[in-house]
């Protein structure tokens, strides 16, 4: 069965942190509980996420005004920026896992959440400059920034990768605070 920690990008560009494996493994205590400690932590930032990317696909489908679309997805925007940076704060709290190589995969993992704050940070950025009122420029910048989305994600993905290939999965998956259902289709 396959649990999800899942964090969805506006207009059909989606980011699914999809921690994949079977959950209720409880033959290494040490990576539970380092797990629950992260994931304790990151439940309120996916509820934010999921929150955020609601609203984008709120006015992304309802035809909303411009001016509607750019505060959505700006304030949508910062709240990833800030979501992604203290899931990496989150990490870094947690210690290094206990896992081969655990400060490697503790370390590429935050450094991935960071350039996603970043990213976002930046996506932000580029709403907040769009002109609401001039509908053509403002559609062509739309276009822009969700060009920009899989860069800004790209960091979480790697990060998730680091956490499976250090074999944090399993442990990951068997806590509640990192299982966020999501309705959005996953992109792998």
């Amino acid at each position: 069965m396959n649990k999800k920690l899942a964090a969805a990008l506006s207009g059909g560009a989606v980011l699914m942190l999809v921690l994949s494996g079977c959950g209720g493994d409880d033959s290494d205590e040490k990576a539970n509980a380092w797990a629950k400690k992260v994931c304790d932590q990151w439940q309120p930032e996916l509820t934010k996420i999921e929150a955020a990317n609601a609203d984008i696909k709120r006015v992304a489908t309802e035809s909303s005004k411009p001016e509607e679309v750019q505060k959505t997805d700006s304030a949508a925007f910062g709240t990833m920026s800030e979501s992604y940076k203290t899931m990496g704060a989150a990490l870094q709290g947690a210690g290094v896992p206990p896992v081969k190589d655990g400060q490697a995969t503790l370390d590429a993992a935050v450094k991935g959440f960071n350039e996603t704050s970043s990213g976002y940070a930046a996506l932000k950025t580029k709403m907040d400059a769009l002109d609401p009122k001039d509908q053509t420029k403002f559609a062509d910048g739309l276009k822009e920034v969700a060009g920009g989305l899989q860069e800004a994600t790209k960091g979480g993905k790697d990060a998730l990768a680091q956490l499976n290939a250090g074999g944090l999965d399993k442990a990951i998956n068997s806590q509640k605070g990192c299982q966020v259902a999501s309705p959005s289709p996953s992109i792998k």
